[in-house]
C-alpha cells in the first residue's frame, strides 16, 4: 500500500453543526471506532431524517448516536424518537457537563469531548426487522462507498443521496 493511501482524507463540513457538536461527535466516533464499528455520520433513513451519527458493527448491529451540544438542542428536537425503527440501539452522545438525567434511561449514553468519549450505558436493544436492517446496512454501505468515491473524485457525477 502506498503511502498517500494511508494519509487522513478530510471530508467538507457541511456547515450544520456547532464546533461543540463537532467535537462531541468526533469524540464518539473515535470510541465507536475503538469498539470496531465503522461509523457513517449523517446518514439519511428511509423515514427521511438523518441521524447524527450511525454505526455498524463487524456482526451487523446498527446502532444511531444522536449528538446533543446543549440541553436546548434536546428539547427543541425529538426526532430521535423516530431512530428507533432504524437501529438496534440508540444512543445520546453529550458533553461531560450536560444534565444527563433530561434523557430518557432507556436510551444508550456516550459522554464524549473532542478527544475522545466513554460509554456510560449501551440502551436498550430492539429487535430490527430483517428487511429494515438489510435496507439500513445497504444505505450506510452506500453512502461510505459514495463518500469515498466523491472523496477520491470530487468531479464523479452519479451519486445520490449522499
Amino acid at each position: 500500500m502506498t503511502a498517500s493511501l494511508l494519509r487522513p482524507i478530510t471530508p467538507p463540513v457541511d456547515g450544520r453543526q456547532s464546533d461543540r457538536a463537532l467535537a462531541i461527535a468526533r469524540g464518539a466516533t473515535r470510541l465507536l471506532a475503538a469498539m470496531d464499528f465503522a461509523v457513517v455520520p449523517e446518514l439519511p433513513l428511509p423515514s427521511g431524517r438523518r441521524a447524527d451519527l450511525t454505526a455498524l458493527s463487524r456482526n451487523g448491529l446498527l446502532w444511531i448516536i444522536e449528538v446533543k451540544s446543549s440541553v436546548e438542542d434536546f428539547r427543541a428536537d425529538r426526532k430521535w424518537e423516530d431512530y428507533r425503527l432504524h437501529a438496534d440501539r440508540v444512543l445520546f452522545a453529550v458533553s461531560t457537563d450536560f444534565p444527563v438525567e433530561l434523557l430518557p434511561e432507556d436510551a444508550g449514553l456516550i459522554l464524549a469531548d473532542g478527544h475522545g468519549a466513554e460509554l456510560q450505558r449501551e440502551g436498550m436493544a430492539g429487535a430490527l426487522a430483517a428487511p429494515t436492517r438489510k435496507v439500513m446496512t445497504l444505505r450506510f454501505a452506500r453512502a461510505a462507498a459514495a463518500r469515498m468515491t466523491l472523496l477520491c473524485d470530487p468531479q464523479a457525477r452519479g451519486l445520490t443521496d449522499f
